[in-house]
């Protein structure tokens, strides 16, 4: 590049930053936002979540250019997407996986959060944010579930805004307002159409957006839990931070390739993954005349449907339910360890955490399994081991032993 075209450059760049604080953005958020130089495998799961995020908005504006939200039009465009539009195959099953995908990487990390304490002060609010995207990103699943217009889309609409009618006083009338009638019908589907494609999008972006402008204002948590801000150079640059811009956006990239690869193969060689991405009764056109012999929702759903269906009493259930998510924004406040990170708590938070796990992948197994005696009791068990890793942590955090915390970041 010669000097003429660096000037030129130049002079571009200044006639923007007049307009528009670009380099100031990319500084601040990128070439000199320095993150803990001991980010691990755990660290690839949020961007991971940006890049499905931004897949499921592109393959969703395609896919709606060819989709009917009426209830005699709505299966059959699906079909006229899969066999008739070119590639529409290709572009359904990266939405369908990139849903399945979007909650598998959420998850994680999630679970990165919990085990390094990245909800831990100065993050409330990081934390907060982030369960607010994770619950319209359960009402974005659900609503997006029923577009199909398939057996289990139908059902599944049926049986989860049924339970609205077991809030006291208001119950019937948020049901109706829920279904836009006194049961599912095409008003129903245009309605979770427009919340799907419209609403909920807008808000993740929202709130996608706030979260990263909370995160780096606080600054990154690390495998170890320590504030890297505490020791600088004499220039203001953390002793144990890096730039995020290069260094970790280009590991990032790595992961993204190797991420995208097995995304192809799930994709191109199993898109339903033996029915828990697409299941068979929803190549079924909707009957309201026909019960499949199975309603439960996907997969990413059934951890809190089998909370629901552990509790004989309807609006118990509910409530369970709604405060298996709820309590995940206090958690905050609940745990009083003396430090942040997994890898210097106790034995009682290490317990806590794998039981933890086994409660919850139990419960997502058993709310895609049929109903059974054997099977309430174990959702049960499964259920008050998952409330008791919150209910319990103030007291445990606080009086196990902790191992003392090294100055310096490790590796």
């Amino acid at each position: 590049m010669t000097d003429k075209d660096l000037s030129s450059k130049s002079a571009f760049m200044e006639w923007i930053d007049k307009r528009y604080p670009w380099t100031e953005f990319w500084k601040k958020h990128l070439s000199e936002y320095y993150a803990p130089r001991n980010f691990n495998f755990w660290y690839f799961f949020g961007s991971f979540s940006l890049l499905v995020f931004v897949m499921q908005i592109v393959t969703g504006i395609w896919l709606v250019m060819e989709y009917t939200p009426t209830a005699d039009g709505s299966f059959a465009s699906v079909q006229h997407i899969m066999r008739e539009v070119r590639y529409g195959w290709l572009l359904r099953f990266m939405h369908t996986t990139g849903a399945s995908a979007f909650f598998t990487v959420v998850y994680l990390h999630m679970y990165r959060g919990l085990i390094y304490g990245s909800y831990r002060k100065p993050r409330e609010l990081v934390w907060l944010i982030g369960m607010v995207i994770y619950f319209c990103l359960l009402v974005e699943a659900f609503t997006g579930y029923v577009l199909p217009w398939g057996q289990m889309s139908y059902w599944g609409a049926a049986v989860i805004t049924s339970f609205a009618s077991a809030i006291p006083y208001m119950g019937d009338l948020i049901l109706t307002w829920l279904r836009g009638g006194f049961s599912v019908t095409g008003v129903s589907l245009h309605r979770f159409f427009s919340l799907h494609v419209i609403a909920i999008p807008l808000l993740l972006a929202v709130f996608v957006f706030v979260h990263l402008v909370a995160l780096h204002h606080v600054g990154s948590n690390n495998p170890d839990g320590i504030d890297i801000k505490e020791k600088k150079d004499k220039n203001g640059v953390p002793l144990d931070g890096i730039p995020f811009h290069p260094y970790y956006t280009v590991k990032d990239l790595v992961g993204v390739v190797v991420f995208l690869f097995v995304f192809c193969i799930v994709v191109f060689f199993t898109p339903k993954f033996g029915g828990l991405f697409l299941e068979p009764d929803n190549f079924i056109p909707a009957n309201p005349m026909v019960t499949p012999p199975e309603i439960s929702p996907v997969w990413y759903m059934t951890p809190f449907y089998a909370m629901l269906r552990a509790i004989p009493n309807k609006l118990l259930g509910l409530m369970t339910m709604a405060a298996g998510i709820a309590i995940m924004f206090v958690l905050p406040w609940l745990d009083r360890s003396k430090v942040r990170s997994i890898r210097y708590k106790g034995t009682y938070s290490k317990i806590a955490i794998v039981v933890f796990v086994i409660c919850f992948i139990g419960l997502g197994y058993l709310g895609h399994e049929g109903v059974s005696p054997l099977r309430t009791i174990m959702a049960r068990v499964f259920t008050l081991g998952y409330f008791g890793f919150f209910l319990l942590m103030p007291f445990y955090s606080s009086r196990e032993k902790t191992k003392p915390l090294p100055e310096r970041v490790t590796g």
